[in-house]
C-alpha cells in the first residue's frame, strides 16, 4: 500500500490536511501583504505604548532613549529571522511557534520549551488588554458624566468581555482582517492624541526628571520594571509565523517577501507612535507620570474621551489576534490528540471558556501597571529580543526566540 510522508495511509493524511483545513492558523492562506502590516501594528502597538513615559521615568533619558532605540533595531531583526525561517526546510512551513521551536530542539523538548512560554504572552496579554479595555471604558464614563454614580472597573470589564465573547467565533485569522485593521488605525490615532495632547499641554514648570525611587534598591527595581515595560511593548513575535501562515506560498513567490514588505510598514508605524509617545510624555510629566499617559491627561474631556474609546477598539481587536494562536493550540490539541471531532460545538466551548477564563483573571488581578512589569519581564523579553539562525550543513536548524536576553 502506498503510504504517506512519515509513514501513515493515504486516509490518515487526508484526515490531517481535513483537520489543518478547520483549524484557525491553516484554514485560509489568502492573505494580502497589507494583512502582515495590520496584523503586525496590532499585535505590537497595544496598551504597552500608554506605558513607556512611565518607563522612561524609571529609566531617565540617557539609558531610557537609549534602550527605545536598541528595542526597536533588535526586534526588527529577530521578527525578520522568524520570517525567513518560516519556510526554511524546502517543502515545508512552520505555521505555529511550536513547530519552530521542535524543529530546533526536538519533537518533545521543543514543546515544552516554547509552548509555556507562548501561552504565557499570549494569554497574559488578553488579561492585560481586558484590564486595559475595562480601565479606559470607565475613564470614559467618568470623563463624559462626572457626577454620575461611581461603579467598579469589575462591571467595565464584563462589558469589555461581551464584545470578545461575539469576536471569538470568528473562525480563522483572516475573518478578523477588518477588526485588525480598525484596530491598527486606532493604535496611531490614540498614540497620536497621546504625544499631541502632551506637546499642546507643555512642560509644565518644575518638572522633576530625577528618578521616581529616592533609595538605590528601590532605583534597581524600578530600572528592572521599566524593562519589563518596555520588553511587553515590543512583544508581538508571538504571533509572527502563524500571520505568515495565512499568506499562499510558491518556490516562486514565497510568503516571507509579502509579509516582509507588511513588516516594515508595521515597524514605520511602531516608530511613529512609540518614540514620540515616550520622549513626549516624559519631557511634559517627568517623574510625575502615571502609569497611563492617558490618565496623566485630563483635559480637554472630549479628546481623552476619544483617545480612551480608540484604545478600548485597539485592544478589541489586539484581544482577537493573540487568542487566534491559543484557540488554534487548544483546537489542534483536542482534535488531533484527544480525538474530539472538529465541530462548532466544540468551538464554542472552547473559545467562550477561554473568554471567561481571561475575564475572571482580568476581575481578580485588575492591575495594569504591574502585570505589564511582570509579563514583560518574564516572558515577553526571551520572546521577542532573541533569535539566531545556525547554518550547519545543508538543512538549517532554528534557535529562536528561547532563551532570556535582556532580563
Amino acid at each position: 500500500m502506498e503510504k504517506t510522508k512519515r509513514g501513515s495511509s493515504p486516509e490518515e493524511g487526508s484526515n490531517k490536511n481535513s483537520i489543518n483545513d478547520w483549524l484557525p492558523i491553516t484554514s485560509s492562506r489568502n492573505a494580502k501583504w497589507y494583512y502582515s502590516a495590520f496584523h503586525n501594528v496590532t499585535a505590537m502597538v497595544g496598551a504597552g505604548v500608554l506605558g513607556l513615559p512611565y518607563a522612561m521615568s524609571q529609566l531617565g533619558w540617557g539609558a531610557g532613549a537609549t534602550i527605545m532605540v536598541l528595542s526597536w533595531v533588535i526586534t526588527l531583526y529577530t521578527l525578520w529571522q522568524m520570517v525567513e525561517m518560516h519556510e526554511m526546510v524546502p517543502g515545508k512551513r512552520f505555521d505555529r511557534y511550536h513547530e519552530l521551536g521542535q524543529e530546533a530542539f526536538g519533537e518533545k523538548l521543543g514543546l515544552w520549551i516554547v509552548v509555556p512560554q507562548q501561552l504565557m504572552v499570549e494569554i497574559g496579554v488578553n488579561i492585560v488588554y481586558m484590564v486595559t479595555g475595562g480601565n479606559s471604558l470607565r475613564k470614559i464614563y467618568e470623563t463624559a458624566c462626572p457626577g454620575c454614580r461611581p461603579l467598579k472597573t469589575t462591571y467595565f470589564i464584563m462589558m469589555f468581555s461581551g464584545v470578545q465573547f461575539f469576536l471569538s467565533f470568528c473562525p480563522n485569522f483572516n475573518s478578523i482582517a477588518l477588526v485588525s485593521f480598525l484596530a491598527a488605525a486606532m493604535s496611531l490615532s490614540y498614540s497620536t492624541i497621546g504625544w499631541g495632547a502632551s506637546v499642546h499641554k507643555g512642560i509644565a514648570p518644575g518638572v522633576d526628571y530625577s528618578p521616581r525611587a529616592s533609595t538605590s534598591v528601590g532605583r534597581m527595581f524600578g530600572f528592572l520594571s521599566a524593562l519589563g515595560d518596555v520588553a511587553f511593548a515590543f512583544a508581538g513575535h508571538n504571533v509572527v509565523l502563524e500571520i505568515q501562515a495565512t499568506m499562499p506560498s510558491t518556490p516562486e513567490k514565497p510568503s516571507k517577501k509579502p509579509m516582509w514588505k507588511g513588516v516594515i510598514i508595521a515597524y514605520a508605524v511602531v516608530a511613529m507612535c512609540y518614540f514620540p509617545v515616550a520622549f513626549v510624555g516624559y519631557a511634559v510629566f517627568g517623574n510625575s507620570v502615571q502609569d497611563n499617559i492617558l490618565i496623566s491627561l485630563e483635559k480637554p474631556a472630549w479628546l481623552i474621551i476619544m483617545a480612551n474609546a480608540f484604545v478600548v477598539i485597539h485592544v478589541i481587536g489586539s484581544y482577537q489576534v493573540f487568542a487566534m494562536g491559543v484557540f488554534d493550540m487548544i483546537e489542534s490539541y483536542l482534535v488531533k490528540q484527544r480525538n474530539f471531532s472538529p465541530t462548532k460545538k466544540l468551538r464554542l466551548i472552547v473559545r467562550t471558556s477561554y473568554v471567561a477564563l481571561t475575564m475572571f483573571l482580568a476581575v481578580t488581578f485588575p492591575f495594569f501597571g504591574g502585570l505589564l512589569s511582570f509579563f514583560g519581564g518574564f516572558a515577553f523579553a526571551p520572546t521577542t529580543y532573541f533569535a539566531q539562525s545556525d547554518n550547519r550543513g545543508t538543512r538549517p536548524r532554528a534557535y529562536s526566540n528561547v532563551v532570556l536576553l535582556l532580563t
